[in-house]
């Protein structure tokens, strides 16, 4: 590794520089621009996402304080906050959500053997949405309620390695189901939602491409009854039954046999009942990989805390959807870099040791390793651990 070269310069190596010029060349984002091309946009929103910047006032003004070192972080265009507000209203946000989707698409690859806490062969995913808030006054087309704004991220979430597989954004008004319409199913994948997406007609189109799926059911949902199978009560499964819809359109649209699982949750004593097209895998697993799911809420929660996506640099749809897919680029390539130097150490830590090592000429994987820092407080003291 080049010791010359800035933390950041190094993390950006990481990048696939071709494939992020195809993605503008598809899109024509450098079209009769002479400066400030959209790599320097990308490199200024991914500084302001690793150093936790406020606003374009804040990033012009970092950047500009480290005018010497801007041509070593990879930044050739002038930074100016009207320039970089400009650029994230009209250059088109596909760009960055397609090459999201390219880093996206290699942290699969790296993550697809690691363990998510079970057993399984298949891939696994966990379908759920997020809102974020939003000032109708500010972003008056993403209407959500009659005085307020929001948007909504819908993730499916790859669990081995936490990887986000599909993100779309929409106005706070598009309600979750609708989302399995602009999905592509994968035959044999587990897919593990919330009642929120208990649509039968929907469901079974993963029926069709021969995905499945478990689900809640809902305490309105009514069925037939064709037979139980034995269970082992002491594991927390009540029943092990296969079912029929009795409704009558909610029969026509689900006309194949499902499987119905009663459980109680041994911490919580909480009554669940579980709707899947999967006959095979023990009631139990079933349990467990619904308990799964709460590693995409995790995944939000994790994102609106540690990334600039609650509050944007810019007021339109396309510079808020631009900087949430940088955002998202960047959770991807920090995970990236993690598994390719076998780093122990969490996402949130590595994050926070970017933060203040950007401008350090330090070799990556050894910036990266050094997670305990310390200093002595004194002959009768304890030396203090930081980032612990």
């Amino acid at each position: 590794m080049n010791t010359g070269k800035t933390i950041f310069a190094q993390l950006m190596d990481f990048l696939p520089a071709k494939a992020f010029r195809r993605c503008v060349e598809r899109y024509q984002g450098d079209y009769k621009r002479q400066s400030f091309s959209c790599w320097d946009q990308y490199l200024c929103l991914a500084f302001a996402q690793l150093t936790y910047r406020e606003s374009l006032r804040d990033i012009e003004a970092c950047l500009r304080a480290q005018q010497t070192k801007l041509y070593h972080l990879g930044i050739r265009g002038p930074i100016s906050r009207n320039t970089l507000a400009n650029a994230n209203a009209v250059r088109d946000w596909r760009i960055y959500a397609d090459f999201a989707q390219v880093l996206i698409d290699r942290a699969r690859v790296l993550y697809q053997q690691d363990s998510f806490g079970l057993t399984l062969k298949e891939t696994v995913y966990a379908l759920d949405a997020t809102t974020i808030d939003l000032c109708l006054a500010l972003f008056p087309w993403a209407q959500f309620r009659q005085h307020k704004g929001a948007v909504k991220l819908h993730t499916l979430l790859d669990l081995r390695g936490n990887i986000p597989t599909v993100v779309i954004i929409t106005d706070g008004k598009v309600h979750e189901v609708n989302i399995l319409d602009q999905l592509a199913f994968e035959a044999g994948a587990f897919y593990v939602m919330d009642r929120a997406y208990l649509n039968f007609k929907r469901l079974y189109q993963l029926q069709l491409a021969s995905a499945f799926f478990i689900t809640r059911a809902k305490r309105n949902s009514q069925f037939q009854r064709l037979y139980s199978q034995p269970v082992d009560r002491t594991t927390g499964v009540i029943c092990d039954q296969v079912v029929t819809l009795k409704s009558h359109y909610p029969a026509q649209h689900y006309p194949e046999k499902l499987r119905r699982i009663r459980y109680t949750d041994p911490q919580s004593k909480q009554k669940l009942v579980f709707l899947t097209n999967n006959f095979s895998l023990p009631p139990l697993v079933v349990a467990q990989l619904y308990r799964c799911r709460w590693q995409v809420e995790l995944f939000f929660k994790w994102i609106k805390q540690n990334l600039r996506i609650k509050k944007f640099y810019g007021t339109s749809e396309n510079a808020l959807k631009t900087q949430i897919w940088i955002a998202i680029s960047i959770y991807v390539l920090v995970a990236i870099v993690k598994k390719e130097f076998g780093l122990d150490a969490s996402l949130y830590r590595i994050l926070q040791i970017l933060s203040v090592t950007v401008f350090e000429k330090t070799p990556l994987v050894e910036g990266l390793s050094l997670t305990n820092y310390s200093f002595p407080l004194g002959p009768d003291c304890k030396q203090l651990i930081l980032f612990e």
